[in-house]
């Protein structure tokens, strides 16, 4: 993985970024933790600037994120729940749950959206609720932005730092990130096993 992000940072730039993050975001299993950690060995072996690198990602990153905002607000809440009602049980989610969250968004989903920034997966996943509880698209952009830019400076200084040694983090990433793919599963697995609905 490494030598393919690689290779597409040094044929596309600050575009190849902008496509890798936008993808991280739109299919989770490319990790932006690598992406924008080998933007910042490029930044160090000064074959590209702190600013736009960070800038390109976090456009990316935006952009992916809008995808998930868009088909929330395509399905929109009420087309939700004849979904739930049939699929609830899948979904260990009931229609009531539902409301509770959405409840939830309503107040809070901008620092929702900002703290979920930080946090594998979920930053990817509450794009989806953002965008069917209809939160107004500039707040969305705004506080995607502000989080996302937030980390990405975080992930570009981390891979200045480290430098050569972010090869060698990489063999890490891959089985960490298996690892916690298939917890998740598990985890899921075991809800569905034991879950019970209340109603």
């Amino acid at each position: 993985m490494t030598e393919f992000i690689l290779n597409l940072i040094a044929w596309g730039g600050y575009v190849g970024i902008f496509l890798l993050m936008a993808l991280e975001n739109i299919v989770p299993p490319v990790p932006s933790e690598v992406i924008m950690g080998l933007g910042g060995m490029a930044v160090a072996r000064g074959d590209m600037s702190l600013v736009p690198l960070v800038a390109w990602g976090t456009a990316g990153s935006v952009a992916g994120n809008y995808f998930w905002y868009w088909l929330g607000r395509h399905i929109g809440y009420a087309r939700f729940r004849p979904f739930i009602e049939r699929h609830g049980r899948w979904l260990t989610l009931e229609w009531r749950d539902v409301e509770r969250l959405h409840a939830f968004f309503l107040k809070r989903g901008q620092w929702v959206v900002f703290v979920f920034r930080f946090m594998p997966t979920f930053r990817t996943v509450v794009s989806l609720p953002a965008g069917m509880t209809g939160m107004p698209l500039w707040k969305f952009l705004v506080w995607t932005a502000a989080g996302t830019a937030i980390w990405n400076v975080v992930l570009t200084y981390a891979g200045i730092a480290f430098g050569a040694h972010f090869r060698e983090l990489d063999k890490y990433v891959g089985p960490v990130a298996i690892a916690i793919f298939v917890v998740i599963i598990a985890g899921y697995v075991w809800r569905v096993l034991t879950w019970k609905p209340k109603g």
